[in-house]
């Protein structure tokens, strides 16, 4: 961290870090201001309480995420290579930064409670995720966008836990079945 660095966004980026390496609720609130060398006061004037640093946290590896999508489309070509960019842009961002698994799956697993704010966030990024992956799929014709979108969502779901627990081999797996599924060979 720069010492430019907002208390805000300290407070963020170390929670996010804490939060994705040891599980949310394994992390409490005094050590995320400890790391961030920050006061309990500071904290709440940004942040109601540590859940809303758990939502910031997720809506913030969404917009992550969706960012990796902006950058795929900015690079032009054609709708399949397209494709082949984010089928390549999962597989690296599985080796490169989301080797403990899925955020927002692992978010999901310490709150069960599918009514809440956290599930709500999870629920809309996948949400956008799949929908996003079905417009790609259609504007490269892909037959059955709606399926095969589903298929790629549970393959990167797959790939993310699989690097975590088997290493980076599984990425180029899931780089050779997802090309497979989509027809790209």
């Amino acid at each position: 961290m720069t010492p430019t660095t907002s208390p805000r966004d300290r407070l963020l980026e170390t929670a996010a870090g804490l939060f994705y390496a040891e599980g949310i609720k394994g992390v409490g609130v005094d050590r995320i201001l400890a790391e961030a060398e920050t006061t309990r006061a500071t904290m709440y004037r940004h942040f109601p309480g540590k859940e809303a640093l758990v939502a910031a946290y997720l809506q913030r590896e969404d917009a992550i995420i969706r960012g990796y999508f902006e950058a795929a489309g900015a690079a032009g070509g054609t709708p399949a290579e397209l494709v082949g960019r984010v089928i390549d842009g999962i597989a690296d961002d599985a080796q490169r930064y989301h080797r403990r698994g899925c955020p927002f799956i692992n978010a999901a697993a310490e709150y069960p409670d599918a009514d809440g704010e956290i599930r709500s966030i999870i629920e809309q990024h996948r949400t956008w995720f799949r929908e996003t992956l079905t417009a790609v799929l259609t504007a490269a014709e892909v037959a059955h966008p709606i399926e095969i979108a589903g298929s790629l969502v549970l393959l990167r779901d797959a790939a993310l836990v699989g690097v975590y627990l088997d290493g980076d081999a599984v990425a180029e797996t899931f780089r050779r079945t997802a090309r497979a599924v989509v027809g790209l060979g």
